[in-house]
């Protein structure tokens, strides 16, 4: 055999066992469990950080406004030093849409050593605290959520005796770009930390989505949620590692009426949401990341490259594997598609796609090795060996 033969063969073997030993990564049914009601509703309070979010709260706020929830519901939005006046809407839309009460304030800058989201979303866990919250729904201000998103979040924690529930988010497809990238986005994600292995016990795969997370508001105490992550980047993921290492049980599904309303209609700003956190995912390792890029292009890349070279050079062998692992690679992304209702042409360009996502990748640690760390919002975070560390 050649040397692109073994490398194709060995690019098929890598997804016949993504497909079979991957926690079936690439299924779309991991979704809020039957909603069986509690026989009393524990309070909540409802903490969304926003930083100059004017744009897509009139498209969110009213949502939550709007939860037919029968326990003590309250909302806590805390303005992150914003300059667009999204304090004020969200009073106006306060006063314009009734429903749950509102409370909106403001942290001040974060010390060193915060992100400003986690140091916002500490500010508005403070606050809810004084209400003495059984739980704690911690969402972003660009997710819309349908009335009864909050009562089958309590509903599904109850149940399940999860200290953690969240939903991913469905994330806006309506560009050529977002049709691209989006969907993609999420495969990969769940790749990384597939949902069936988060929500065992005694698994330790952990990860949340950050845009939707119930959280028993002990045990965030024991956690020491957010002052445990106050410096990462990656803030759900690490909220989840944090939960479920203090002993907690945590759920991750794909959302059905929980969605994102924030517009990525340029290439550009999908560069952004993923080189942003890339490197971090990563640990800052340039032996992580050179790991990556290779098994990117071992898993991705290979599969196209070698279908074409062996049809060209007349070598079946090699057009054969390149073809079964880019066949299998279309039939695992076909799920993600519909789940998004995309259409399934798009399956095949999956490698162009991934190829994306890794000169992303490169690009995050390009970045951060030019001191830039990880920007957001018009704040940029030092990098993690330039963070002083507190008592």
């Amino acid at each position: 055999m050649s040397a692109i033969a073994w490398t194709a063969a060995v690019s098929l073997a890598a997804w016949l066992w993504l497909l079979l030993c991957q926690g079936f990564f690439w299924r779309t049914d991991v979704r809020l469990p039957v909603r069986r009601e509690p026989d009393g509703w524990p309070s909540v309070g409802v903490v969304v950080p926003a930083r100059d979010e004017a744009e897509v709260l009139p498209a969110s706020l009213p949502s939550l406004l709007a939860q037919d929830y029968p326990g003590r519901a309250e909302i806590f939005l805390v303005d992150d030093g914003s300059t667009d006046g999204t304090g004020e809407l969200a009073r106006e839309l306060s006063r314009r849409h009734g429903g749950l009460p509102l409370t909106v304030s403001s942290p001040g800058e974060p010390p060193a050593g915060w992100t400003g989201k986690l140091w916002a979303v500490r500010h508005g866990i403070g606050l809810a605290r004084a209400r003495d919250p059984e739980y704690l729904l911690l969402t972003d201000a660009d997710i819309a959520h349908a009335p009864d998103s909050l009562r089958g979040l309590v509903a599904a924690a109850r149940a399940g005796g999860f200290d953690v529930v969240s939903q991913m988010a469905r994330l806006r497809v309506e560009s050529t770009w977002e049709r691209l990238v989006v969907p993609a986005f999420v495969y990969f994600f769940a790749q990384l930390y597939p949902f069936r292995r988060i929500g065992k016990r005694g698994s330790r795969t952990a990860a949340a989505a950050g845009g939707c997370v119930l959280l028993r508001a002990d045990a965030a105490e024991r956690a020491r949620i957010p002052d445990a992550i106050r410096h990462a980047v990656i803030d759900d993921v690490a909220l989840a590692r944090a939960v479920k290492g203090a002993g907690g049980h945590i759920w991750l599904g794909l959302a059905e009426r929980v969605d994102s309303v924030r517009p990525y209609p340029r290439l550009h700003d999908l560069w952004r949401m993923v080189s942003r956190s890339a490197y971090a995912q990563l640990r800052h390792s340039l032996l992580l990341l050179t790991g990556t890029v290779a098994g990117l292009a071992l898993v991705y890349l290979v599969p196209p490259v070698a279908l074409v070279a062996g049809l060209v050079a007349g070598d079946a062998m090699v057009a054969v594997l390149g073809g079964a692992a880019w066949l299998l690679m279309t039939g695992t992304y076909v799920p993600m598609l519909r789940y998004y209702r995309q259409p399934l042409w798009l399956a095949p360009l999956l490698p162009f796609t991934a190829f994306l996502y890794l000169l992303m990748t490169v690009d995050s640690a390009v970045q951060h090795y030019r001191g830039r760390g990880a920007a957001w919002k018009g704040r940029t975070y030092a990098r993690p060996d330039t963070v002083p560390e507190e008592g």
